[in-house]
């Protein structure tokens, strides 16, 4: 399984409601190719800064799903937020590790994820659901647990493959993407008050 193909399985089940954060690099340029949506925060430099984001996304948005989808690089430079997370336990974060097992966005050099088990370090650290996955076939199986249970989730996926030369870069700029990104959020706020202040008809 690619790491292209594993962003397809997921951006293509992803409920138009949930917020997805993607980590700097090859991930975010794959993930706007696949499915660019207003929901979609891209994060343009700041490498291992996504799941302190993802973590305050969740808490402060408690009735959306927040999908913190990084590599293995990220999530190595941001270990010390995995317990963080835990400790919090926020039932609306959904933690993938696309691991490739390199740096691939800096020349392909490895990491230290072939002796290091991040699923068994989110174990320990105690997050609701720990999954480990190596084909498509098993990452929809663990795609579907996550959608049809409301807990934290870390999901380990294994994957293969380099990106096209040809693949092109967010095309947003910082400022663009966070406007855009915080108006989402906004709306979605705003159509949630609105929906409680609604009377409730007499039988």
């Amino acid at each position: 399984m690619t790491r292209y193909e594993a962003l397809h399985s997921i951006l293509r089940r992803l409920p138009e409601r949930d917020l997805a954060l993607f980590t700097t690099g090859m991930i975010s340029r794959e993930a706007f190719d696949i499915r660019d949506r207003p929901e979609n925060f891209y994060m343009i430099g700041s490498m291992g800064l996504l799941t302190s984001l993802g973590l305050g996304l969740a808490l402060q948005a408690p009735t959306r799903t927040v999908w913190v989808i990084e590599g293995d690089g990220s999530a190595l430079m941001s270990l010390g937020t995995v317990p963080l997370i835990a400790a919090y336990r926020p039932a609306n974060l959904i933690h993938v590790v696309l691991d490739n097992e390199a740096y691939e966005s800096t020349g392909g050099q490895p990491t230290i994820s072939g002796t290091v088990d991040l699923a068994a370090l989110a174990q320990a650290a105690g997050y609701t659901l720990v999954r480990r996955v190596n084909d498509e076939r098993d990452l929809d199986a663990a795609l579907d647990e996550a959608l049809a249970r409301r807990a934290l989730m870390f999901l380990l996926a294994k994957v293969s493959g380099r990106a096209d030369d040809g693949l092109g870069r967010v095309s947003l700029t910082p400022e663009a993407l966070t406007e855009r990104f915080s108006q989402a959020l906004r709306q979605a706020a705003s159509a949630n008050h609105n929906a409680a202040a609604e009377p409730v008809s007499p039988c």
